[in-house]
């Protein structure tokens, strides 16, 4: 700045949730004295339900304007989530399918191979939703569903993400399963409960796995379950998406062959991490004389294509909040909007003490899952049957 000196400050609050206020008070109070922009970074979590975050959001606007905060999801900055758009918006075979009347399901699915491991203090307070359901995958869950931003700005994006989160079913109960890891020996190996880490009290009904049914109420999505999946000391470690397409109206090969192809319809896998990849499961004839089908996969395997090294997804949001780039980042109303829609039944499962139904240490989950996707007429799609899962 001509005539005097420049002095940018950007803040990192990765600190617990209750010194929050201090730290921005502090931050704010040092960068009024000088030239230039402050930008304070706030880790999750934002509050633990629609009170707690809007109240964080109220005392934050003290000391900062809109602009000046910077909400970081670390999932937001995932290369293959920041593809989404890319592969939607710019691949004409895809725009034209991404509706109610070709899609039968949306499957978000998170899977850790570990427990708390010692950080069970701080999971305790806070489980598996909103650990990971209410911010990591409902923001993918309102970037895929949204409508075509007017532009690439930060405020357009953010705008239809917005109306995606406005535009659903706050989560009944019904629509829910929880579950808690216990103990399982498998190979000589014993491994613990998460009520035997010593930071977890020993009567704890905090969930460490949750699969959830939502539903968008808009002419684009009436009807299309998005099924949720979350949990820790799972079977593998995962996050991915996967879009199940409807069956082929009439199919001639189920009527003339006998081939029964209802559980290989098309499905689209845009998988997050480990081992980046999207691949297009398809139907095709097996060579040969005879008339046989199969189910393949068309793949886009990362480190295969690309020679060169997926970014951290925190050194993209980093540099991006240098830059004051803030497509990645989420708005305070978007926020609002994502705690409405969990609020409700979080307080419900909390008042009523709902027991989570117990699952082995590496297991695929409690059995209530499958129940849950069931009744939607969906299979989740990460059972391992696949050659590229």
């Amino acid at each position: 700045m001509q005539g005097g000196k420049v002095s940018n400050r950007l803040f990192y609050l990765s600190i617990p949730p209750n010194i929050f206020i201090d730290a921005v008070k502090c931050a704010s109070s040092s960068a009024s004295s000088g030239n230039g922009w402050t930008r304070v970074i706030v880790e999750k979590p934002f509050g633990r339900d629609s009170d707690s975050s809007a109240a964080l959001t109220k005392a934050l606007k003290q000391y900062l304007t809109e602009d000046q905060i910077f909400r970081i999801d670390h999932y937001l900055g995932k290369e293959l989530v920041e593809n989404l758009s890319v592969l939607r918006f710019s691949n004409l075979i895809f725009e034209p399918l991404w509706s109610r009347q070709y899609i039968r399901n949306v499957q978000l699915i998170f899977s850790e191979d570990f427990g708390t491991e010692g950080r069970g203090g701080y999971f305790d307070h806070y489980g598996i939703i909103r650990d990971i359901m209410q911010n990591h995958l409902l923001q993918i869950l309102a970037l895929f569903a949204m409508e075509t931003p007017v532009s690439l700005d930060a405020e357009d994006i953010r705008n239809e993400k917005v109306k995606v989160l406005r535009s659903m079913r706050p989560l009944q109960l019904e629509d829910i399963v929880i579950g808690q890891y216990k103990s399982h020996s498998k190979g000589g190996v014993t491994y613990p409960a998460y009520t035997d880490d010593k930071t977890v009290p020993k009567d704890s009904l905090t969930p460490t796995f949750a699969a959830a049914a939502l539903f968008i109420d808009n002419a684009r999505w009436d009807g299309v379950p998005f099924l949720m999946k979350a949990g820790k000391a799972l079977h593998n470690k995962r996050a991915e998406i996967r879009v199940q397409f409807r069956h082929v109206p009439g199919n001639l090969y189920n009527r003339n062959f006998g081939t029964d192809l209802d559980q290989a319809t098309n499905e689209l896998v845009i998988r997050v991490q480990p081992d980046e990849a999207i691949y297009l499961k398809i139907n095709n004839k097996v060579p040969g004389l005879g008339m046989r089908l199969d189910c393949s996969n068309l793949n886009l395997h990362y480190a295969a294509r690309y020679s060169k090294e997926i970014p951290d997804a925190y050194e993209r949001l980093l540099l991006d909040a240098i830059e004051g780039e803030r497509r990645l980042f989420i708005r305070s109303d978007e926020l609002d909007a994502a705690w409405s829609l969990f609020t409700p039944v979080l307080a419900e499962l909390e008042e009523k003490r709902i027991m989570p139904e117990y699952y082995p240490y590496g297991s695929r989950g409690p059995v209530g899952a499958h129940y849950l996707a069931a009744r939607y007429n969906v299979r989740w799609g990460d059972l391992g049957l696949d050659q590229s899962a």
